[in-house]
């Protein structure tokens, strides 16, 4: 067990496969001024994580231990830190990594105070996923009533989410899903159409449903694999928001790609908007006000020890998540 001069970690040390993924012993870092530290009482696993893993994204100086949110207790605050007691419950998220680990030092304006009404581990698994859906349905494409969303994923834990969201502000939403016990859980976040896309050509569908005119908007977190058909489903004028590449990189395109039908592409980066404390606290804001109003709903979780960091992984490449994975330190 940690002493109170040590803490628990996955440590990466080399690009891989998810056994690449080691629990080491590691000191525990002190809060400086401006500081806090924080221990985590759940960790979010997420896609990002993966690629990370993997040597897809470069971002995490090695030997590093990955992990960009988590929910924790203050445990102890640097000089000059305001508004923040010790004991007091906060989130976060942040590209500085540092994750998977039972305890990190932070800096305080990064630190989300959370509502009492909402667990732990549930917001660990969805508080991320939230703050992204909050800057694709009002900063990469505000969404508005009356138009028509693609959302691909749509049983997956954004996709969820984005599905109650875009539904709430009047979009008629098309969820693509990859089978029928997806497409029920699509249908349950609030998907008016759902498209199964191992059987059918989803852009096919998509003029079908939409009687030619193509969607509004496309969230595509898929990349490669979706990449061509996403744009194939827009109407004129529409956007096409890539966040993530589950499939793989996307190929490189033209401008005279878009030209088509005046099409705008769009490829947000959740951290980027997250940059300042204003920013932040007005997207957590947002989504704490859509969980109290029950537009969207905390993700239930699957619940891994911290030292099974490995596995989680390989649950969420394996397609087998249901919607989010926490660790446990």
């Amino acid at each position: 067990m940690p002493s109170h001069r040590t803490m628990q970690a996955i440590v990466l040390d080399t690009f891989g496969g998810p056994q690449v993924l080691r629990l080491c012993e590691t000191p525990r870092p002190a809060p400086g001024a401006g500081e806090v530290l924080v221990r985590h009482t759940a960790i979010g696993v997420n896609f990002h994580d993966c690629y990370v893993r993997s040597g897809l994204y470069r971002t995490l100086p090695l030997p590093g231990i990955p992990g960009i949110e988590a929910t924790g207790v203050v445990e102890a605050l640097g000089s000059g830190v305001a508004g923040l007691a010790v004991g007091q419950r906060v989130g976060w998220v942040s590209g500085r990594y540092g994750g998977y680990a039972t305890h990190r030092v932070m800096p305080a304006a990064e630190a989300i105070r959370l509502p009492d009404s909402l667990d732990d581990a549930d917001l660990a698994a969805t508080l991320m996923k939230a703050l992204t859906v909050s800057v694709l349905v009002s900063r990469a494409h505000v969404v508005q009533p009356g138009q028509t969303v693609l959302v691909h994923a749509a049983a997956g834990g954004v996709g969820q989410l984005l599905c109650n969201w875009c539904r709430h502000l009047g979009a008629t939403v098309i969820g693509t899903v990859g089978t029928r016990a997806k497409a029920a859980v699509a249908e349950a976040a609030g998907a008016h159409h759902i498209i199964l896309y191992r059987e059918e050509d989803f852009v096919a569908r998509v003029q079908q449903i939409t009687g030619g005119a193509g969607v509004a908007a496309v969230y595509d977190a898929v990349g490669k694999d979706t990449f061509a058909g996403s744009l194939a489903s827009l109407a004129f004028e529409g956007t096409l928001v890539n966040y993530g590449q589950a499939s793989g990189p996307v190929a490189a395109l033209t401008p005279a790609d878009l030209a088509v039908r005046s099409l705008t592409l769009v490829r947000p980066i959740v951290f980027h908007y997250l940059r300042d404390a204003d920013r932040l606290a007005d997207l957590s804001s947002r989504v704490f006000d859509a969980f109290a109003a029950g537009v969207i709903r905390p993700i239930a979780p699957l619940r891994l020890p911290l030292a099974e960091a490995a596995a989680a992984h390989e649950v969420l490449e394996s397609q087998r998540s249901p919607g989010g994975v926490v660790l446990l330190p």
